[in-house]
């Protein structure tokens, strides 16, 4: 049987290198813990960018999987099939209650990837603009967030701030404009720079997870919110990683109360078994009087096994309760990570910050070398931006699991 290093020696061999992993294989995972071939443990604590907040492996999601595996997985959207009607539905009375319906009612549109979730969301705001909010034709203006990160599509790229994401992969598609996150005045002179009258939408995480799980000050989202509604513009939030329980509230957002118009919904939405995302608004947004049939689709968007995963792991989120867990766990966990800054690190700490299991320490220095020894002690985390390294193990994990992870981090850190 190969070895770890073989497997990473054949990755660099044979395929792009359009990652830098850290560097250990991982053959067998179940719950919150991971193996490699030789058989070593780990935490994991990154549950693929927040895809498996209900733990790797859960015996319902995969057995719902197999079942459907066993009758139908693929037939195209030429045809309808048994699964993605009851998926759409349980969506929309689960996303409905959280969405600024005004007078309207919940629809969906299932995509794969949240990359496609997000082009599919910029797609519907320019249309709505264009149909319903009268904007002239090919003048439907976004506005986005310094510091997002919503993807890597070529129109992504265009919109973020970050120029490892820009590389060289110009000239971008016009009509965006980024400013300050966090900051609602910021958004307002845009609004007045570009023109109200051409504005579709602005799109913004609730907390941006790559950009080093960065918390916008309180208050922030509802002045978006009254901002938006006062100049008719659409408020898209990406909560492709930040949803589904994952801060501590179903979704983000929720911690101010706040109704977007539109989410985008990803990761955690296929059980970490299966790429499932959507695009959640209201009718008279993506109604097919705006996004008629021929204009968006996708293959293999809401394909019956994708819909059969996607139904079984929404139920397992809400019933299991998993945003009270991300709650109450990640206050010990934030705790326990603040009590152990509070003695000599290896590298000074410039901040914890974090909502529910989505937690982030920053240090003054480069925080990879921490990340490898923490791996060497049996916990996988990330860095991000070389200086913070991000905590999210999947929603399942139990405070003795943390108080174990806690002691090997203060070793990392301190000794």
């Amino acid at each position: 049987m190969p070895s770890s290093k073989d497997y990473i020696e054949m990755d660099h061999e044979y395929g792009a290198h359009n990652y830098h992993p850290i560097p250990v294989v991982i053959s067998k995972a179940k719950g919150v813990w991971v193996w490699d071939p030789e058989g070593k443990k780990y935490l994991d604590c990154l549950s693929a960018y927040s895809s498996h907040n209900m733990g790797h492996m859960h015996p319902e999601v995969i057995e719902a999987a197999k079942k459907q595996l066993e009758k139908v997985t693929l037939t195209s959207r030429a045809f309808h099939n048994d699964q993605m009607g009851p998926f759409l539905k349980q969506v929309c009375e689960l996303v409905g209650t959280h969405l600024n319906l005004d007078s309207s009612k919940p629809m969906v549109l299932p995509m794969n990837s949240g990359a496609e979730a997000v082009e599919t969301g910029l797609k519907v705001a320019r249309a709505w603009g264009y149909i319903k909010k009268g904007i002239p034709k090919d003048k439907a203006h976004i506005i986005c967030c310094e510091g997002n990160f919503h993807g890597r599509t070529i129109t992504i790229c265009g919109i973020s701030s970050d120029p490892v994401t820009r590389h060289q992969f110009g000239p971008f598609t016009p009509g965006f404009s980024m400013i300050p996150y966090g900051d609602e005045n910021a958004l307002e002179t845009e609004i007045h720079n570009i023109g109200a009258e051409n504005i579709a939408a602005f799109l913004l995480e609730p907390i941006q997870g790559e950009a080093g799980v960065k918390v916008p000050p309180k208050g922030y989202l509802k002045k978006v919110r009254q901002i938006c509604t006062k100049y008719n513009i659409l408020m898209i939030t990406d909560e492709i990683q930040t949803g589904l329980c994952r801060t501590g509230k179903m979704f983000a957002v929720d911690h101010e109360e706040v109704k977007p118009d539109m989410f985008l919904l990803g990761k955690a939405l296929g059980g970490g078994v299966y790429p499932v995302s959507a695009v959640v608004t209201r009718e008279n947004v993506i109604g097919p009087d705006v996004i008629p049939p021929g204009t968006h689709g996708s293959t293999f968007g809401g394909n019956p096994l994708a819909a059969a995963i996607g139904m079984k792991a929404l139920e397992v989120m809400v019933r299991d309760k998993l945003d009270e867990k991300a709650q109450e766990i990640g206050t010990y966990f934030m705790d326990g990570l603040k009590a152990i800054a509070e003695h000599k690190t290896k590298l000074p700490v410039i901040d914890i910050r974090g909502k529910g299991l989505l937690i982030a320490i920053e240090f003054d220095g480069n925080a990879r070398p921490l990340v490898e020894q923490l791996m060497n002690n049996g916990i996988l985390a990330k860095d991000t931006h070389s200086t913070t390294i991000r905590f999210a193990p999947p929603l399942v994990i139990t405070k003795e699991e943390v108080e174990w992870a806690l002691k090997i981090i203060k070793k990392v850190f301190t000794e």
